[in-house]
C-alpha cells in the first residue's frame, strides 16, 4: 500500500468515527425532541381539561391536573435543557401557552390575582398570549353565569378580561417576538365586545323586568 492509500485508509477511519459521533449526538437530540413533543402534548391535553372543570365549577379537580400540567412544563425543559434550538422550536410555546391558560382561567374565575410568569416557569411570548386566551375563554364562563342569572359573578370576570385586554395592548413588539400576540389580542377584542354586549343587554332586561314587577306590585297596591 502506497503512502496515497495509507492516508485515504486513515481519513475513512477517522471519517467513520466522526460519523458515530455526530450519530450519537443527533440520537440524543432526537430522543430529547420526541420526550418534549409527549410531555407538550400532554400539557396541552391536561391544561384543556382542567378549563373544562372550571367550567363546571370543579375547582379542586381544576387545581390539581392545573398542577400536572406545570409538572409537565418542567419536565419538557429539562428534556431541552441541552437544546435551545429545539426548546424554541415553537412546540413548547404552544404547551406553555395552554397551560397559562389554564392557570389564568382559574384564577379569573375564582377572582383571585392572575399568576406571575416567574413563578409559573414559562416564556414571556407564551404568557402573554396564554392570558388573552384566557380572556377569551372567559366568555363561556360569563354566558354561562348569565343563563344562571348570575350577573354580579359575570361581572367581576367581564372586568379581569378588561384588565387583561388593557394591559395586552401595551405590548407593541414585532410578533417574531410575541408569537403573534397582536392577532390573538385583535381576537380577544371581538370577544369581549361581544361578551360586553351579552352582559349590558342582560343587565337592562333585568331593570326592565324589576321595573315592571314593582310597577304591577304598585298598580296592585
Amino acid at each position: 500500500m502506497d503512502q496515497h492509500e495509507t492516508h485515504q485508509g486513515h481519513g475513512l477511519i477517522a471519517l467513520d468515527a466522526i460519523a458515530a459521533q455526530l450519530r450519537e449526538a443527533l440520537d440524543r437530540k432526537n430522543a430529547a425532541r420526541e420526550a418534549a413533543l409527549r410531555l407538550c402534548r400532554e400539557t396541552i391535553r391536561i391544561s384543556s381539561r382542567a378549563i373544562r372543570a372550571v367550567h363546571r365549577l370543579e375547582f379542586e379537580a381544576a387545581r390539581g391536573l392545573i398542577d400536572e400540567a406545570r409538572a409537565t412544563v418542567e419536565r419538557a425543559k429539562e428534556a431541552l435543557d441541552q437544546h435551545p434550538d429545539l426548546f424554541f422550536a415553537g412546540y413548547v410555546h404552544d404547551s406553555q401557552k395552554e397551560y397559562v391558560e389554564a392557570e389564568a382561567v382559574y384564577a379569573m374565575v375564582r377572582n383571585m390575582p392572575l399568576p406571575d410568569p416567574t413563578v409559573l416557569g414559562v416564556e414571556p411570548a407564551a404568557y402573554l398570549n396564554g392570558l388573552a386566551e384566557a380572556g377569551s375563554e372567559c366568555r363561556r364562563f360569563v354566558l354561562d353565569r348569565l343563563r344562571e342569572g348570575s350577573t354580579e359573578g359575570a361581572d367581576a370576570v367581564m372586568r379581569a378580561m378588561d384588565d387583561i385586554y388593557y394591559e395586552l395592548v401595551t405590548f407593541d413588539y414585532p410578533d417574531a417576538i410575541t408569537g403573534g400576540l397582536r392577532r390573538t389580542t385583535d381576537a380577544f377584542r371581538a370577544v369581549l365586545e361581544r361578551t360586553r354586549g351579552d352582559l349590558t343587554l342582560t343587565v337592562q332586561n333585568n331593570a326592565l323586568r324589576e321595573a315592571l314587577r314593582q310597577a304591577a306590585e304598585a298598580k296592585g297596591g
